[in-house]
């Protein structure tokens, strides 16, 4: 494989969010790395991404994930559902994000929705969201797969 560059992912518009979306879906996150920092108005997540944008073209060979930051400023506030940090631990996956403005842009939401019914609104006074890599990748042979196993 070739070594490409972190990604340095901005989004202002709900199109740009659409590719960021694309980069952090099957994201794994642990609920203790859910962070909201109301006095800054910046919600942020740690979170360890498959790199879709190195995977392998057969079958059977491993894929990478990165350790990445996904984080939004403006945020006004947060609300959450089927979600909870009692377990820092517990790994949730993240399918995607999305963004619907409000009636008087430039507001609106930043939904992140997780695998089981899981789901964080983020009300936004701008779309103001980033996607930062880190150096830290790793090989995985579990290249995520939304197909229904057959029982």
């Amino acid at each position: 494989m070739t070594d490409p560059k972190p990604l340095r992912l901005l989004a202002e518009e709900a199109e740009d969010l659409k590719i960021i979306a694309a980069a952090v879906q099957d994201a794994v996150v642990k609920a203790g790395n859910l962070k909201y920092e109301k006095r800054n108005r910046r919600f942020a997540v740690e979170l360890n991404r498959y790199r879709w944008e190195t995977a392998p073209a057969r079958k059977g060979q491993p894929g990478e994930r990165v350790r990445a930051l996904l984080a939004f400023d403006g945020v006004l506030g947060v609300k959450t559902r089927g979600i909870t940090k009692a377990d820092p631990e517990l790994i949730l996956s993240l399918l995607s994000v999305e963004f619907t403005p409000d009636a008087e842009p430039p507001g609106g939401k930043v939904t992140l929705l997780f695998a089981g019914d899981g789901e964080i609104v983020l009300a936004v006074e701008a779309l103001d969201g980033t996607l930062l890599d880190s150096d830290y990748v790793w090989p995985t042979r579990h290249v995520p797969s939304h197909e229904r196993r057959k029982r």
